[in-house]
């Protein structure tokens, strides 16, 4: 689960990590007051859970009361990625004398938290890991006994060559794990965690990811959510305990498990193709279940064929049948169907659905190479 940059500014608060003067605002008459309340300049930030908002001009530098009003008025309302920007932050103008970016996140295969610091702050880290990745420097948290400050003062005297920023970053640095640990988060970051004029360190941007499968713990966090930002697909498989997530390609695939959805997914893009989606419909799939995938796949316009690839133990394969007939009987269901189904009850699984006009597959990558195939004949 995402939240806005001025909900992650109010952890940041709470955590004693410094954050400049700023409040969240609705309408153009909450931007003029809020500009006059903090002075100017001021910066008016669009407040949407995507990239590259100052590229789309939703982030303006306001110097006088009349830049106030023209740029409240041109970003409240403008489209940001298929966003509409509804609110937007209004904060204030810091003299940057240099930025950097600090940031933790779970490191799957060393199977520890990370933290993350870079010199560059204020660009895109993931670009900077692609073409520099030495320039990023990591340090690790022990399973047991945290973050160590020996550790985050590394990261500090990385950052800074004075011992005040460092010793300032390592406590910002500390209280960002513990933010990170104590609300289950999967992602923190301060992008760009900048030195002022005075030489004190601000968190200028802020970006928080949260654990959905921790959120029951965290009721407060929840009700955070902006589901006006979030994909209606993803929304609607969540209530129907569904595992969802769009990607560009054409081919939807229906998985039981995330390995094996993560692995099909790599199998069609190994043959060329590309996956339309994530949709993983979990264990002791019931038909009902069967049918509210494909309902939901359905509805991405630039699916074209349908793999299934169903790998029976706890999911009954003639389960996963019965809810394929079904979806056929309501839905008005034209792209092929490519089927492997492998496991409990594959025979029963293919009697069902014999008159039922699929293709069936006898192995992932024959599942896979059909299915490419089939699109290309379209």
């Amino acid at each position: 689960m995402k939240i806005h940059e001025y909900q992650a500014k109010e952890f940041f608060k709470k955590y004693g990590i410094p954050v400049p003067k700023e409040k969240v605002c609705f309408s153009l008459d909450e931007i003029i007051s809020t500009a006059k309340e903090i002075g100017l300049p001021c910066v008016i930030k669009a407040q949407v859970m995507v990239g590259g908002r100052g590229k789309a001009g939703g982030i303006k530098v306001a110097k006088t009361e009349e830049e106030v009003k023209t740029y409240g008025s041109q970003i409240l309302g403008m489209d940001i990625k298929g966003l509409k920007v509804k609110k937007v932050l209004v904060s204030e103008a810091v003299d940057i004398a240099s930025e950097a970016y600090l940031g933790i996140i779970i490191d799957r295969n060393e199977k520890k938290i990370v933290l993350m610091a870079c010199k560059e702050g204020g660009v895109e880290i993931e670009e900077v890991a692609r073409q520099k990745p030495e320039a990023i420097y990591k340090v690790y948290a022990d399973p047991l006994l945290g973050l160590l400050e020996h550790k985050a003062r590394e990261i500090g005297l990385f950052l800074y060559g004075n011992t005040k920023n460092a010793f300032d970053c390592a406590a910002i640095a500390l209280q960002l794990y513990r933010l990170f640990i104590e609300n289950d988060a999967s992602l923190a970051e301060i992008n760009p965690l900048v030195v002022n004029s005075s030489g004190n360190l601000i968190a200028l941007d802020a970006k928080i990811n949260f654990d959905d499968n921790a959120l029951y713990r965290h009721p407060e966090i929840e009700a955070m959510r902006d589901r006006e930002s979030e994909d209606e697909n993803e929304l609607l498989a969540r209530e129907k305990d569904l595992s969802y997530v769009k990607l560009n390609g054409n081919i939807g695939c229906v998985v039981n498990g995330a390995g094996l959805a993560m692995a099909t997914m790599d199998l069609v893009k190994h043959y060329g193709g590309e996956p339309a989606n994530f949709l993983d419909i979990g264990g002791s799939s019931s038909p009902e279940k069967v049918k509210n995938a494909l309902e939901i796949l359905l509805r991405d316009r630039n699916v074209k064929v349908i793999f299934f690839n169903i790998f029976g133990g706890i999911t009954r394969c003639d389960d996963v049948a019965l809810g394929i007939l079904e979806a056929k009987k309501v839905l008005d269901i034209k792209q092929p169907i490519v089927a492997r189904l492998t496991g409990t009850n594959e025979d029963k699984a293919r009697e069902i659905l014999k008159e039922a006009g699929l293709i069936f597959a006898k192995t992932m990558d024959e599942g896979a190479s059909k299915a490419i195939e089939l699109l290309k004949q379209l």
